[in-house]
């Protein structure tokens, strides 16, 4: 269903001149060129000129699924299984491919020389969105404006708000961003997942969740004026290890952080209360990752762009992990997956996209771990797919990778894991596993009520 605009102009203006300057949406010619020489979502439809990037012609759709699926919650089987490894990039071989690696990829591959590599498989785009969403993407072109500096969006629902980057090298960087914080990611979804950090000598131990999380800027029964601030709200439940079972985490993430910060609370399952949560933003460390992630690293990025100055780099071709079917196969093990300073390459596909840089430099008056961030933002599905960060010292310190795939039910490329590594420290930290779960990622499109999402809720619903 495309979503009917409830537009308040009056109101909306007035908000984006007390919020700060804001960028202008393209015009309806440029939005025009999106469902033809660019795709519904902004892409160049057509593909590289060496070949080694295709044109897109529609992505994966349910229809492409694998005759073996199930449906929602049934692992995904691999679409392409006749694919062969073109060529394996390693530390012996990396300066050939230098011009396609990021320095966060040089790096992994110089601190691993003997273990770490990187597949390389035939390039195939499969982002897709589904009608009403490309519907929505184009609508966005013409009306979304970012207001403040960086801090929030107007004009925006239901799509990618800029799939046509426009305006100076600041506003192109906030677009970018805030095209991967409102990216496509279905509309209600449950699922039990497993992190752990990996210790130098390769052990792990896991911690076990039930999350929800219901994309209220996605929802088709509702409007820009009914979003009340809000993109999204999220909980998570421990199931274990026992130390940590029964305590949770509800959030409701604003749309503009800055106007109002994202609510957050924790629930204590030893005292039996729920508390705000105020400090989850930022450079906050999350408690299961051993120090190894910061609140702002979950999902690659999220949250409020305030601490940094942004800069949009350049459109760049760069091998990056997609279709990765293998890391989310039940065919595998955990450790399988996990291997000592890193996850299994053979079980990694990487292939060739186009990717927008984009760099954020902490401000002078402002404090956070990360000195520099560098992300690279995949052109089609719009998620940050690499992220290079910097210390206070100027020195790279980690490495994230998103390995990503089309989840047919969508449709959609988004996460099966995330990994921060750290090269300091020599550890590694994945988010994502659900291999040796009976059932993976559920998606509806019918959500539960926004008391579901209550804090009120969140004790009663919270089992040691």
């Amino acid at each position: 269903m495309i979503r009917t605009r409830q537009w308040l102009l009056s109101s909306a203006i007035a908000l984006s001149f007390l919020s700060g300057p804001a960028t202008a949406a393209v015009s309806q010619s440029q939005a025009n060129q999106l469902g033809n020489s660019l795709t519904p979502f902004g892409s160049p439809t057509a593909g590289n000129d060496s070949g080694t990037i295709p044109k897109w012609t529609g992505g994966l759709t349910p229809s492409d699924a694998p005759s073996s699926y199930e449906g929602t919650g049934d692992h995904h089987p691999n679409p392409f299984p006749d694919d062969e490894r073109l060529f394996t990039i390693n530390a012996d071989n990396a300066e050939q491919y230098r011009e396609h690696l990021t320095p966060g990829l040089m790096a992994l591959l110089e601190t691993y020389p003997t273990s770490f590599e990187i597949p390389v498989y035939r390039s195939r785009r499969t982002h897709a969105v589904p009608d009403w969403v490309a519907a929505n993407i184009k609508d966005n072109a013409t009306s979304a404006t970012i207001v403040g500096e960086g801090a929030g969006i107007d004009g925006a629902y239901g799509g990618y708000p800029f799939p046509i980057l426009s305006g100076n090298s600041e506003q192109k960087a906030w677009q970018v961003m805030w095209n991967h914080l409102t990216r496509w990611r279905g509309i209600y979804v449950q699922w039990r997942v497993n992190e752990s950090p990996v210790q130098q000598n390769g052990s792990y131990s896991l911690v076990r969740s039930k999350r929800e999380a219901y994309f209220n800027y996605y929802d088709p029964s509702g409007g820009e004026s009914t979003l009340d601030n809000l993109i999204f709200y999220y909980l998570s439940f421990t199931e274990s290890p026992p130390r940590l079972a029964g305590g949770a985490i509800l959030v409701h993430e604003t749309l503009n952080q800055i106007k109002q910060p994202r609510y957050g609370w924790g629930y204590n399952a030893g005292q039996r209360r729920v508390r705000r949560a105020p400090n989850l933003a930022y450079d906050s460390p999350i408690a299961a990752s051993d120090n190894l992630r910061t609140a702002d690293d979950t999902d690659i990025f999220n949250g409020a762009l305030d601490k940094y100055d942004w800069e949009y780099i350049e459109r760049k071709e760069v091998y990056i992990p997609y279709n990765n079917y293998k890391l989310g196969s039940p065919e595998y093990s955990y450790d399988e997956v996990l291997g000592v300073s890193h996850i299994n390459p053979d079980l990694t596909r990487w292939e060739l996209h186009r990717v927008h840089v984009v760099e954020a430099t902490l401000k002078d008056d402002e404090r956070h771990i990360y000195e520099k961030r560098r992300f690279y933002v995949d052109a089609d599905s719009w998620n940050a797919v690499l992220v290079d960060q910097y210390d206070g010292r100027g020195e790279l310190w980690r490495v994230t990778t998103a390995m990503t795939k089309n989840f047919y039910e969508l449709p959609g490329v988004w996460n099966q894991l995330e990994v921060n590594h750290d090269l300091q420290a020599r550890r590694y930290y994945v988010l994502g596993l659900d291999n040796e779960e009976q059932r993976t990622r559920t998606f509806s499109d019918d959500p539960p009520s926004e008391r579901y999402f209550s804090p009120s809720s969140l004790r009663r619903r919270s089992v040691r």
